[in-house]
C-alpha cells in the first residue's frame, strides 16, 4: 500500500512553506528600512494557507488593453503573490518609506516562532509515520 505524504503531513507541509516566504517578504521589509519611498509588505497567512489549501484556486488576471503585459507567459497568479499585501504605517515618514522597524521586528519574530512550531508538527509526523512502518520498533 502507498503512502500519501500530501494525506499524511496535513497542511504543515504548506504551513511551512507560507511562514519560509513570509520570513523572506518581513526580512525585505526590515532591510529596506531606510529606503525612501519603500513600501512595506506582508502576508496574510490565514488567506494565503486557504488559497493554497484549495486546489484550483488561481488568481486569473483578465488583459483589458492590448498594452497589457502577459505574466511569464500566462496571467495566472500563484495564491501567495495574490494575498501579498502592503502594511498600513501606524505613523508615516517624510519620505514615503512605511517600515516601522519595530513592528517589523515583532512579527519577524513571531513568524519565527510560528516557523519553529510548523517544522515540530512536521518532524512530529515523520516521527508517526516511520513508528508505523517500522512496527514501533
Amino acid at each position: 500500500m502507498a503512502i500519501s505524504f500530501d494525506k499524511a503531513l496535513g497542511v504543515h507541509e504548506q504551513a511551512l512553506m507560507l511562514r519560509s516566504q513570509r520570513n523572506e517578504v518581513l526580512a525585505t521589509n526590515i532591510a529596506n528600512a531606510d529606503t525612501p519611498n519603500f513600501k512595506a509588505r506582508d502576508i496574510d497567512f490565514r488567506a494565503a494557507m486557504a488559497a493554497v489549501s484549495a486546489p484550483g484556486t488561481d488568481v486569473q488576471l483578465t488583459r483589458t488593453q492590448g498594452g497589457h503585459m502577459d505574466i511569464n507567459g500566462s496571467t495566472a497568479m500563484s495564491p501567495l503573490e495574490a494575498q501579498l499585501k502592503y502594511r498600513t504605517p501606524y505613523q508615516p515618514t517624510l519620505d514615503g518609506n512605511t517600515v516601522e522597524t519595530h513592528v517589523e521586528q515583532a512579527v519577524y519574530a513571531q513568524n519565527a516562532v510560528d516557523y519553529q512550531a510548523s517544522l515540530r508538527f512536521l518532524g512530529g509526523k515523520f516521527l508517526s509515520l516511520k513508528s508505523a512502518i517500522t512496527g514501533g520498533r
